[in-house]
This record gives structure tokens, sequence and C-alpha cells, in this order.
């Protein structure tokens, strides 16, 4: 059984300016137990023990979630938990339970208003505990209640666009199978004022270009010269809506030597029909692309959303691929990235295993640094975001570097408390990087910072297997 000495209580950082007299008062009315692993200290409304400091061991805390139990922290050797004075109740709200043999210094409860009457240094250290914790504890279920919000917007989000997003790809698939039918129709209307040689080669010079899939690349410069080219000659053959012809014409690739090869080989009267007909039909292949590359970007977004949150899994940790996680991130992003000009690099390590956590909450620290990351870059002409993972020992390592100016000296070391922010008033809420941190510690890792003007990491770390 530990011994327990004035010395080895103040080396706790709560108890540092606590007098020896109160420290050995503490001692002296206290008694030193033990727990096994695998035992409960106590459980949800049960009465909570007096104040305890760990000696040794540690306690996993978790709150009952339904069935199952929410890893909310651990407490470690040094820390100081149990009914602290003016605690507002004296029934447990979380679980706690021994991960391994621990032993404890408890103050039995009937010596709480001795010690608060007598030993006010004492009294204060652990008030100032207590006031801790209750942030701590509130800032853990503001950011689950964000999580559960944000999962049911998501959940709902699936549940109403991915049937119309299925139907518009069902449908659009359907139309490109049967704009490959309009050839038929086509040698059937039109063999009734040309030859069979016309109706094959004005269908062939159509479908040729439909099935080339890939648009030609075109900038501004040649784009408006062709447009003009098509335009004059559209006019000078009286091609009736020859602006809107000319515009979807060029974007398909065809030439002006294509038109004088359809001019030479169909009557003078049917120039107009047959390019408007030709235009029709390259205005519903584009119409069928356009919902085809839409509909797959819903799912896509769907998909990303849902995973994004985790939905319909357990809450506790799994193992997973946090590669997932960051590129389901970088989705959600992807607007933000595109408008601010940003380019991605990701170095991601391959042989990088599964890590043991708490998905969702690992998905918000993702979202936190990355969107912390483009936002410092926004005054750039041109950003540049470098996500790396690789492995450090028994841990992961995860590196979010950005080549914004830069973090100023004089604030690094406050950017990680609550609700400090170098942004403008209403653009943050200072509690992005609070919420990084416990969910990094919660998962028993780290987070670090460097920064210089033009580069800036953010250095997340931690254990393989939880």
């Amino acid at each position: 059984m530990k011994n327990v000495t004035v010395e080895w209580l103040r080396a706790i950082e709560n108890l540092r300016d606590v007098p020896d007299d109160q420290l050995q008062w503490f001692i002296d009315q206290g008694t030193v137990l033990e727990l096994p692993a695998g035992s409960s200290l106590f459980r949800k409304g049960d009465l909570m023990p007096g104040p305890f400091v760990i000696l040794s061991g540690k306690v996993m805390l978790s709150i009952p979630r339904g069935n199952e139990l929410q890893e909310a922290g651990m407490l470690e050797t040094g820390a100081i938990s149990g009914y602290l004075p003016f605690s507002r109740g004296k029934m447990a709200s979380v679980v706690a339970e021994a991960v391994e043999d621990m032993t404890y210094l408890l103050l039995p409860l009937e010596q709480l208003d001795n010690m608060i009457h007598s030993q006010f240094d004492l009294t204060q250290a652990l008030v100032h505990v207590m006031a801790n914790r209750i942030r701590e504890a509130t800032a853990f279920e503001q950011q689950n209640e964000k999580m559960m919000a944000l999962g049911k917007l998501s959940a709902g989000l699936a549940h109403e666009l991915n049937n119309p997003a299925s139907a518009v790809v069902r449908g659009s698939v359907s139309l490109l199978k049967h704009l490959k039918m309009v050839p038929d129709v086509f040698r059937q209307v039109m063999s009734l004022r040309l030859d069979d040689t016309a109706v094959n080669y004005i269908t062939d010079k159509l479908f040729g270009v439909l099935s080339k899939g890939e648009k030609p690349f075109l900038n501004m410069m040649e784009r408006s010269s062709l447009e003009d080219d098509m335009l004059d000659w559209l006019g000078e053959h009286n091609v009736a809506c020859k602006e809107d012809v000319a515009e979807n014409l060029v974007d398909f690739g065809y030439s002006v030597a294509d038109l004088d090869d359809i001019e030479g080989r169909i009557p003078a009267d049917a120039i107009s029909a047959v390019f408007n007909w030709i235009n029709n039909n390259l205005v519903t292949e584009k119409i069928v692309v356009d919902i085809h590359e839409a509909s797959g970007r819903i799912s896509e977004l769907v998909g990303a959303v849902k995973n994004f949150t985790h939905m319909d899994q357990g809450h506790g940790k799994q193992f997973a691929d946090i590669h997932i996680g960051i590129r389901n991130t970088l989705t959600m992003l992807q607007h933000k990235i595109r408008n601010g000009n940003v380019q991605v690099i990701e170095n991601f390590d391959a042989e990088l295993p599964k890590v043991n956590v708490l998905i969702g909450e690992l998905n918000q620290v993702w979202t936190n640094l990355l969107d912390n990351a483009l936002d410092a870059m926004g005054p750039n002409t041109k950003g540049q975001l470098t996500i790396t993972t690789s492995r450090a020992k028994d841990c992961v390592r995860v590196t979010i570097s950005d080549n914004g100016p830069g973090i100023p000296e004089e604030v690094k070391s406050r950017i990680f408390d609550p609700f400090f922010t170098t942004k403008e008033i209403g653009k943050g809420t200072g509690l992005g990087l609070d919420v990084v941190k416990r969910i990094i510690k919660q998962h028993k890792g780290a987070v670090n910072v460097e920064s210089k003007p033009g580069q800036t990491n953010f250095i997340v770390e931690f254990p393989i297997n939880g």
C-alpha cells in the first residue's frame, strides 16, 4: 500500500499551493484504499464517495447512453475526483471503473464540513478542481449534443436525398440508352427527303461525336474564334437559332469543315432543319450528362455525410482507416477548397494500420483543423493544404499543414484555450481547437503546433490500439 507524503501530494498541480499542514490534515483524516482492475468505484445513481486522490492505477469514466457506455475520460495517477466542496449533487452521473489495479486516498464525506470550515486553502484547491470538472463536463456534453444533432441532420439529409438522387441516376442512364435508339427514328424521318447515303452519313457524324465522351478543351479565345466562324457559316446558310446551334456545335468539337461536309450531302432547303435536329440531340446529350454528374455528386455527398457522422453504428471505439474520415471531411469542405483556389496534397501512408478510435469525434478533429487551415490561407492567391499520415512507434501521426501567414508568436500559447480566437467577430467561437485538444486527449494522444510565416503544422498523435 502506497505511503502518502506531503511532498507527493504537492507534486500534483492542483495542490501545489496548499500549505503543508493542510495537506497533512488531508492525509491524517483520509484512508488509503485499494480497488482491483475491473471493479466499479461508483456507478450512475450511486452516492458519490468523498474527495479522493488516485495514488496509482487508472479509472475509466463513462456515460451511459442507452444500453452502451460512452467513454468520457480517464483518471490517472494524481487525478482528484469524488464529491468535492459545494458540488450541487451527491449522486454520480457517470460510471467509474478501474482499468488497472488502483490505490487512492479517500477523505470521508463526514469530514467535508470540517475541511470547509478549517482548511481554507485545501478547500479552495478542491473547488478549483470542481470548476474545471464542470467546464470539461459541460464542454463534453455540448460536443456530444452537436454530434448527435449533426447525426440526425445527416440522417434526414440522406433519407431525403438518397431516393431522388437514385431516381435521377436511373433516369439519366435510361435516357442515355434511349438516345442510342434515335438513329433509327432519324433514318425513318430523313429517308422521306434524303437518300440513304446522306441519312447514314449525318447519323454517323452526329453519334460519332456523342460517342467520344470527353469534350475538347478550349480556352476562351479559341472558343470565341470558333463560334464566330460557326455563326458566319450558319448565317450564310440561313440556319434558324444560329447562336444556340453555334455554341453547341463548338462545345462538342464540330468544325466549319464538318459543316461543309454535311452541306454537300443534303439539299439546300434541308440545311436549317438538319442542323437544328443535330443541335436538339446535342442539347439532350448535354442535359443528360449534367443530370448524371449532378446526381452522382449528390450520391457522393450523401455517402460522405453518412460516413462523416458514422451513422447506424455504435458510438464506442472501433478500428477504422483514418484516411476515410479525412477524405470524407475534405469532401464536405470541397466548396471551400474550390472557392479558395486551394491545392490539396495527400501524403498518406498506405501501410498505416487501422486505428482504434471514436470515429465521429475524430472526424470533428479533422473538420476543425482543416477548416482552420483553409481560413488561414484566405489571403493567399493560391493556397496549399498538405495532409501527411505516418506511424510513430505505437502511434499514428497526422500532420495538417498550410502555407498561410502563420500564427503570431505572442498568441501561439493561447490557441488551445477555450473561447480564444484570432478570427473576426462572428467568424469564430474559439472552441474549435479546445474541442480538438479534448478529443485527442480522450484518445490518450496529443496535439501540437509549429508555425512560422508561410507554414503552419498541426501535429496530432494518438495510440493505434487506443
